[in-house]
């Protein structure tokens, strides 16, 4: 009987402390969560604290383009700069709205990428700010204005490019394009091709770009410095890359030059769209399987 009543009470024993165990460990668990879920709070953000106020350290990964994660809880730099430096300003890019959303749409998709665009000007922020994370070089050939911009904005990439065509030359430099020297893909700076831009600085060559802006030279009036050979350029930098495609863009393609030149060194056939006066063009490396026909 004895030994009976002494298991009954061994038994009660062993269920309390199994009971006192189960609500410690939940206790334990409640407690850990609370600390997750609230961290302790910081001595920079005490409001008695006498130490200037730090940024807290994101733990969080950067953000690597604008397409924005969930877990991106910081605005880049770059769009931080351009959202104040549009907002202070009533200069507005010479391109219309529809007419950045096609380049805009493409930069979505491949930035963090490669950028190389022909001209400096007012929309150059806007397109560093798009390809954030990434490379945006562009080329300008007036060292004034060049000067003048980077004197607002100092953290533009941009280089001082000559040009030695004129408007008034298109028409003899397209009938050289005709010519065989000019169909034949290779380095520009090893091109025979008249129209094959030669100076630039030698990374730009050696770059690999995903997308290209032919947004200058000038090319308003017959003296003025022409876009035959950026164009031309553009496309061959395209073709000559080890593989993949390059987005190409020409703005102005209501003149004369920048539309027929377009037409035949990025070729109708790799034409993907226009919009108000600008043209995308899709082209594929010509390296990766020989033969191709330098216009499809």
């Amino acid at each position: 009987m004895k030994s009976k009543t002494q298991f009954s009470i061994n038994l009660k024993l062993i269920l309390l402390c199994s009971f006192f165990l189960i609500l410690l460990l939940l206790l334990v668990r409640s407690s850990l969560t609370s600390s997750q879920l609230e961290p302790p709070i910081s001595e920079t953000h005490l409001s008695n604290s006498t130490d200037p106020i730090r940024e807290p350290q994101s733990t969080t990964p950067e953000c690597s383009s604008l397409l924005l994660k969930p877990t991106c809880t910081k605005t880049p730099p770059s769009l931080a700069n351009a959202l104040i430096h549009y907002v202070t300003t009533n200069i507005t890019p010479q391109q219309t709205l529809k007419e950045i959303s096609v380049s805009a749409r493409i930069l979505a998709k491949k930035s963090p990428c490669n950028f190389l665009v022909f001209g400096l000007g007012h929309d150059s922020l806007m397109w560093t700010s798009l390809n954030h994370g990434g490379r945006t070089v562009f080329l300008e050939e007036d060292k004034a204005w060049i000067e003048q911009i980077l004197e607002r904005l100092p953290t533009l990439e941009s280089y001082h490019v000559s040009y030695d065509t004129k408007v008034h030359q298109a028409e003899e430099l397209m009938k050289i394009g005709m010519g065989e020297d000019c169909k034949f893909v290779s380095d520009p700076r090893l091109s025979k091709c008249q129209l094959s831009l030669k100076g630039f600085p030698s990374e730009v060559y050696d770059i690999e770009w995903d997308l290209i802006m032919v947004d200058a030279p000038t090319g308003y009036h017959d003296d003025a410095p022409g876009r035959m050979s950026a164009i031309y350029t553009a496309g061959l930098m395209a073709r000559n890359r080890e593989e993949g495609e390059t987005d190409v863009f020409v703005h102005d393609v209501d003149r004369v030059v920048e539309d027929k030149f377009s037409k035949a060194f990025l070729c109708e056939g790799y034409l993907m769209e226009q919009e108000g006066r600008i043209r995308h063009f899709n082209i594929p490396s010509h390296r990766t399987r020989q033969g191709r026909p330098f216009c499809p």
